[in-house]
């Protein structure tokens, strides 16, 4: 529908929806000039919060007029058994692919994000599959590992520390463990604001990422909170590929939350 929106000479192309639509939608306005404009009305809203636009439908509506067009970079996942997407927020391998994947649609719907906490607490107590995770020269084993282009994680929490949708890179955060319980003290440093100096935590910024399962295992991979496949699977930056549009100052506004 985006796509033949754009197709047929639309101005701008307005979505209302979850981060899970807008990425359809996004997928179909690729290297186009028309912006694409959202109306957060999903779970997470994980882009709406990360530009300060916050969760409340109405109260983004209220703010179009003042919005200003930014050309933003996307990621591209390319998995060997499903088809290659582009993705604004995030690529997740892993432990996060799992949860995705537990969440009952009649649940979700109902629950809303509780919906994703219940599933990511049942994991705790199996053994999470393991993979590699790679980037020019460094390679880590690990049960979760994103790719992100924000630092927003879900809608509550910040895992990413410095990435912002206007950089041309990732921010790769990967994990150590095979024990799903080892991942509640990750959980800690996420919500105490002290993420990188937890023991097993890698974090480095590249523009492309490999995840492999050497050994064969299954492992589920998810983008913009939707799954994706399964590894192996390369991620990359698509710089310039989109239209968005963002609030007046985003950039001082991330400059100010890095300090």
């Amino acid at each position: 529908m985006a796509a033949a929106a754009v197709s047929e000479g639309a101005d701008l192309v307005l979505v209302a929806g979850g981060d899970g639509t807008i990425n359809e939608a996004a997928n179909g306005m690729l290297h186009s000039n028309v912006p694409l404009g959202i109306l957060p009305a999903g779970t997470g809203n994980v882009l709406a919060i990360e530009m300060g636009l916050g969760v409340s439908l109405r109260r983004a509506a209220r703010r179009l007029a003042e919005l200003v067009p930014a050309r933003i970079s996307l990621g591209l996942i390319r998995p060997t058994n499903a088809p290659e997407r582009h993705f604004l927020l995030m690529a997740g391998a892993g432990l996060d692919a799992a949860v995705v994947n537990d969440v009952r649609p009649e649940l979700k719907k109902r629950l809303g994000k509780l919906a994703y906490w219940l599933a990511g607490f049942s994991q705790i107590g199996r053994k999470l599959r393991m993979f590699e995770a790679s980037s020019n020269n460094w390679t880590c084993r690990t049960g979760f590992a994103l790719a992100s282009r924000v630092r927003n994680y879900g809608g509550d929490l910040e895992i990413a520390q410095h990435v912002t949708l206007l950089d041309d890179d990732f921010e790769i955060v990967a994990f150590e463990g095979e024990d799903a319980v080892s991942y509640l003290k990750y959980l800690g440093g996420v919500i105490v604001g002290n993420l990188p100096a937890v023991p097993g935590v890698h974090m480095l910024r590249a523009r492309s990422a490999a995840f492999q399962s050497p050994d064969g295992t299954r492992v589920g991979i998810q983008i913009d909170g939707e799954l994706a496949g399964e590894l192996p699977a390369t991620v990359e930056i698509v710089k310039n590929s989109l239209t968005l549009l963002v609030p007046p100052g985003l950039e001082e506004q991330y400059r100010l939350r890095a300090r």
